[in-house]
This record gives structure tokens, sequence and C-alpha cells, in this order.
């Protein structure tokens, strides 16, 4: 039995919210965040974002009537304390775990979740279309979409505000400054204006006086010059003239854990039915000092001591592929000048800080504008730059175009270095990287190269940047394997794979692309004690294949399997299924990858134990009907 709770232990489902006080909301927000914190502090999760906007969360349940009214989270990094009051309570110590609730917003999970999210800036496009939606359908429910001012950055969020201020419907946005970085008037001022300009009173007078204007003898223009000044003044009071002029009538900044204002400026854009932004100040990591004062130390954490925020160590663990190609990278810049790094909001993320310290002026953090990073980068390289885009495979699908459009089809020189390639864990479906090898090999001139280790990542990023025109290098989260680090990054030979194994005549050819070898070399051995001779090929190269290697293990193996840690449509496996059919070669060739259905959360072990490609799925591949 956990800890019993004055308030929160009463809140099942949010409506009850709507009984209580003040005084008692507050209490409740303390208890929000003790739960939050004793529940993560063994498992980790996105702390930080959710602490922030405990207050902004009970405020929102206890205005609106959800799950009826619809509450949108951007990204869903801050959604934990949604999932706690909204009927979750008692499975939020699995989160993110295998078999448990989800990190982020799900569809199928709760009623409460109107929206899946996972990646940021989505939430304005979603509610736009829920409001028009909704009116469609005859019904009179609220829109309610949250996001948070990094979110802001992305060109999308400002498409669904233009459309949403065209449109003029009923949609409320919330926009959560975290960051201090739009508004620097914040304080009791600012809030209490912002609390009289929301007010029915305010709304009303501004009305009337605009009327009287026009009904005057020339009050057409005195109207005009009315609002005009009107609008000057606000906007020298507050940060919100560019939402005004997309068509969003603006309120705020407001105290983001001022529950009493929440209130109050919630109920009165309640009663409005026009697109409304309101902007909320919080500060993310809100009631644990550690999260405060380091708050992107804090985002996504792993266990942590309670006490002093401290991680829990698990052991020594080789340096993760992020940190040596963030290391590999400033090394190879050190004698190349025309290297440039970029991100988008991810540097830590990408193992880029230090590049960033060390040559700023060739640094370029976009935030979130994934779109513009690539077509950035396109431009950097028709000026004879080398820029390597650093972004989540999960990420790099939302620049799909401009990949194709403003690189590929101009033969430019851009690296892409996709990080988080293939199962990344907890996160799930909505950051695993499962589709990079199909989306990337079929574009025209696109190298693909896929290291298997953390010594291979280091030399495929001297190949990248040694090769003309566009190249992706992918590897995955976490760990590496502790390879022995050999010299300085020097290119492979293009095209060319390594042969790991000789299995001889009648062998099974085992071809791996990528960097789950550990659990390949595994299943050759426990093949091996089954009596399955195999040869093992270690494909490096997705794009240009290895053709002559390929082909001449297929002319000598009984049969052929591939293995892959990404989508089985489209990916390595199919590349070396079509190459045989090209060649006319007929063998028996068993794909190993991520099947087709989009796999949940989890260990990456799990999830490879889930998807048949650890070390047992895989020899039994192997042994087949050969054991």
């Amino acid at each position: 039995m956990g800890k019993r709770y004055k308030i929160l232990d009463r809140i099942d489902p949010p409506k009850a919210l709507k009984t209580l006080s003040v005084p008692e909301m507050e209490i409740l927000a303390g208890e929000v965040r003790e739960f939050i914190l004793e529940k993560l502090s063994p498992i980790g999760g996105h702390l930080a974002s959710s602490l922030g906007v405990v207050e902004l969360t009970i405020a929102l349940h206890a205005t609106f009537n959800t799950p009826e009214d619809r509450i949108v989270w951007d990204v869903g990094h801050q959604s934990y304390g949604h999932k706690i009051l909204t009927g979750r309570r008692d499975e939020f110590a699995n989160i993110r775990q295998r078999g448990g609730i989800s990190g982020f917003p799900k569809r199928s999970e709760s009623e409460y979740d109107c929206f899946g999210t996972g990646h940021a800036s989505t939430s304005i496009s979603a509610g736009v279309g829920m409001a028009v939606g909704k009116d469609l359908a005859g019904r009179d429910n609220k829109v309610i979409a949250v996001i948070g001012d990094g979110s802001m950055t992305s060109g999308m969020a400002f498409e669904g505000l233009n459309h949403g201020g065209h449109l003029k419907g009923d949609l409320i946005v919330v926009l959560n400054d975290n960051e201090m970085s739009i508004s620097p008037n914040v304080g009791a001022l600012a809030s209490y204006l912002s609390r009289v300009l929301s007010g029915n009173l305010y709304s009303k007078m501004r009305s009337d006086v605009q009327e009287i204007l026009k009904s005057l003898p020339g009050g057409e223009p005195v109207a005009k010059f009315a609002k005009k000044i009107e609008e000057h003044a606000k906007g020298f009071i507050s940060p919100g003239m560019l939402f005004e002029e997309l068509g969003f009538t603006y309120f705020g900044p407001i105290n983001g854990h001022n529950i009493s204002h929440l209130l109050t400026a919630f109920k009165n854009v309640s009663k409005f039915k026009k697109p409304i932004l309101v902007h909320v100040v919080t500060t993310k990591g809100k009631g644990y000092v550690p999260a405060e004062e380091k708050p992107s130390s804090y985002h996504g954490v792993g266990p942590f001591d309670l006490e002093n925020g401290n991680a829990k160590k698990s052991g020594a663990l080789a340096p993760s592929y992020t940190s040596i190609f963030g290391k590999t990278l400033v090394e190879l810049a050190s004698s190349d000048n025309r290297i440039v790094a970029i991100t988008a909001a991810m540097t830590e993320g990408t193992g880029l800080k230090e590049f960033a310290e060390l040559y700023p002026k060739r640094f370029f953090d976009v935030g979130i504008a994934e779109e513009h990073a690539v077509t950035f980068a396109a431009g950097l390289a028709v000026e004879g730059q080398k820029p390597v885009v650093a972004i989540y495979s999960t990420f790099l699908q939302r620049a799909y175009d401009q990949i194709i459009h403003d690189v590929a089809l101009q033969k430019l020189d851009v690296v892409f270095a996709l990080d988080r390639a293939g199962f990344v864990g907890s996160d799930g479906a909505t950051h695993h990287g499962s589709f990079d090898l199909s989306y990337l090999r079929h574009i025209p001139g696109m190298t693909v190269i896929a290291p298997s280790d953390e010594n291979e990542l280091r030399h495929a990023l001297a190949t990248a940047l040694s090769i003309d025109g566009p190249v992706a290098l992918r590897y995955p989260r976490g760990a590496g394997v502790g390879a022995l680090l050999e010299g300085y990054p020097t290119p492979f030979e293009v095209g060319r794979g390594r042969m790991l194994i000789e299995g001889g005549e009648g062998a099974v050819a085992l071809i791996n692309a990528g960097a789950n070898l550990p659990n390949v070399l595994q299943a050759v051995e426990m093949a091996k004690e089954a009596g399955v001779k195999v040869s093992l090929f270690d494909a490096r190269f997705v794009k240009p294949l290895d053709k002559e290697a390929i082909l001449a293990l297929a002319k000598c193996s009984s049969r052929m399997v591939t293995i892959e840690e990404n989508a089985l449509q489209g990916g390595f496996g199919s590349a070396v299924v079509e190459l045989l059919a090209d060649e006319g070669i007929s063998i028996q060739v068993k794909r190993l990858g991520i099947p087709d259905l989009f796999i949940s959360h989890g260990t990456q072990n799990e999830l490879r134990e889930e998807a048949g490609i650890d070390a047992s799925g895989i020899a039994k591949a192997l042994i087949g009907s050969d054991g």
C-alpha cells in the first residue's frame, strides 16, 4: 500500500476538482508533485516538464468539463499530472515500462487522452481540426491545445495558428512559457492586467466603445484609429501582438503557479467562441530544487536518488554511441574548418555540447524545426561547407521532402547523423527509429551507412564526410559494446562490408546491418552449438550494397538470413532480396527486423525479443530446418 494523500486520493474522476477550494487545490498540487517524484525516482521518466505544469493541469481540469472538453497536450512530456488526475494513478508506477502506461498521451489508453502525441508542435493543428470537427458535428464542447514555448519554434505551430486565426473558430491555445524567452514582463502587475483583460467587463467595454465610435459621423476611421491605439498600448504592456496579428485574442502573461489567477482567466476565456491564446509562465522542475536548478538535466532522467537528485549508478558502461559521435566530430572538425554541426533543439541529446563550446560559430541549434535544419544545411553546402545534421531518426521523418528536394536532387554534401536508430526503449512507438533505412535508401544518390559498433561509427563518420553527395549514418541509443577505438578516424572503402566469420561451403549466410552485433554474435555461437555452420558478414553499407560479397555468399551458402533493426518493409533485407532477384540468383532468404506494426515501450532488449531480433530469435532463424 502506497502513501495516503489527503486530497489526491479523492480526485477520481477529475470532475471532483470542481468541488475543491483554492487552498485545497494548492495542497493537491504539492501532493501531485510528491507523487510524481516518489514514483519516478526508481524508474526515471520525463520529470521537469511535468513538475512545471501541475497547477496548470489542475486549473484546466477544474475549469473545463473533460473528457467532453478536449485537452491536447503538445509532445506530451508534461502530461504526467494529467494522467495521475484522470484515473491512472494506480498504474503510474509502471509508466514507460513494458506492459505499463505510455509516457505520452495515447488515445487507446484513456478517453481523457483525446489526441496521441510524442513529436512536438502538433497540438495547435490538431486542435484546429478538432474545433472544426466538433462544429461540423453540432457539438458545443471546448478544445484546448497546451503547447510549450520550445514547441513554438516549429513552423508547424505557426501554420496551425495562422489557419486557426483565419477560421476564427472556438479554440483556446495555452502557451506554457517555462524559459521566460517570450515575456520578461512577468509579475504581479502583468498578471493583474491579464486577468482584467480577460474579464467580461473589459471585453464588453471594448466592444461597446467600438460600436459607439462607429455610429458617430465619420466614425469608422475614428474606430480604426482607436483600435490602433489600443493595440499599441496592449503591445506595450504585453508580448501578445504577434498572436493578435495571427487572429488570436491574447491574454497574459499569467503566473502559471497561481491557481486562483489561472482559474479566473480560464473561466473568463471559456465564455468566448473565438481563437484565444492564454500565455502562462511556469518554472520547469517546479517544487524539486535539483530540477529547478538544472531543468535540462531533469527533462528525461533515469532512476535517481530522491534526496539529492543524483542519478543512481547502474555499473560501469561503455561510452554511449551519442558521446562517441560527438567526440569524433570534434576530432575531425579540428582539422577541417568546413565542418559545421546543426541540430534541432537537441544539443545535449545529440552529443554536440562540446562541439558547440569549442566551435560556437560553426554550431547551429535551429530549434524544433527539422525541415529548416535540412534546407539550412543545403544552403551551407552550396557555399562549400560540410554540414552535419544531427537529428534523431524519428524526428528526421519530419524533413523527408527537404532531404529529397533540397539536398539529394541537388547532390549536395550534407551528412545526416541519425541518433536513436532502431528501438529507443521506454519512449515507445512515437520515438523508435524504425523507418530510416526504408525512407532513405531509395533516394537517388543517397549513401546509407549502418556501423555495427562505436569504433565503426568513428570511421563511418569520417567516411560520410569524405563522400560527395548526401550521406546518412545511423546508430542506436545507449552504451556501445566497449569496442577498442582504433586510431584517428579514417574512411572505409565506400560500398564494402567486412567478413567476420567464414563458415565455408554450404553454411548459412548471416548478413548484419547495424549495431545489433552483440546479439548476432551470440546467435552464431548458439547455432554453432546446434551444429549449424554460419558465415557472418557485416554489411556496413545499406546503400550502396557490397554486391560482390553478397552475391559470392549467395552462391556458396545453403540459405541466407538478413538482420536489421528497421522496418522489414523496404529495409536492408529488402535491398538484399532485390539484388538477388535482379541477378537471377535463387536462394532461400529469411529477413529479420521490425515487423509491420507499431511496437510499444519497454527496454531495448525486451523489444528486440518481441521483434524476434534478440540472440535467441536470430539463432532460431539460423538453425531453421538445419537444427
